[in-house]
């Protein structure tokens, strides 16, 4: 794993909107995958940009990143304050609804992370998938598991492409990796071809 130490990624990415799930009640790998890519985001001096709660897998990214000496930005809808108990240590925006919620997070970052999460999670990441696919961004999006979390979605997505509902080239936009320094280093890699 990288050290906390490392210098800033080459790929200039300086803020990632992470999307994961909000529950405690998972298996603690998932948990730990968590927090490695919130230590890896703040050892590259990249802000994470998530949903603001201070559970699940939410919490542990954010808590780690920010133990980490990393930037954070957590933005949360008001109806949300309860269930998802907004992280109070970091930087937070409290917003009225959840589709703000959503574009906040959007225009805050220049690339996605997604981690394994519920429904919400799959909403959000196909979402901005769905937004690429109409032409309204260029910005990347990597989904991370370290156990095949996200391989049904893949298959899924592969199904649709072969159906001939998305062209081919869509495949580009779909990255699958198991580390969180991978899902970093796609993005970046992903972020310079788009800039070109």
């Amino acid at each position: 794993m990288t050290s906390l130490k490392s210098s800033p990624s080459p790929t200039a990415i300086k803020s990632i909107c992470v999307y994961c799930g909000a529950s405690s009640a998972v298996n603690a790998k998932y948990i730990r995958l968590a927090e490695a890519l919130g230590r890896e985001l703040a050892g590259r001096g990249i802000r994470l940009v998530y949903g603001g709660g201070g559970v699940g897998l939410m919490g542990a990214c954010a808590k780690a990143a920010h133990a980490a000496s990393g930037e954070v930005l957590g933005i949360m809808p008001k109806f949300l304050l309860q269930k998802e108990r907004i992280y109070t240590d970091v930087e937070h925006r409290i917003v009225d609804d959840m589709h703000t919620r959503k574009m906040m997070m959007f225009e805050e970052a220049e690339a996605f992370i997604v981690l394994p999460g519920g429904i919400g999670t799959l909403e959000e990441a196909v979402e901005i998938l769905s937004w690429a696919r109409l032409g309204l961004h260029a910005k990347p999006m990597a989904f991370l598991d370290e156990d095949g979390f996200w391989a049904p979605f893949f298959e899924l997505m592969e199904h649709i492409i072969v159906g001939g509902f998305i062209p081919e080239e869509f495949r580009a936009s779909l990255v699958h990796v198991s580390t969180p320094e991978q899902a970093i280093e796609a993005l970046g890699e992903r972020l310079v071809v788009l800039d070109r």
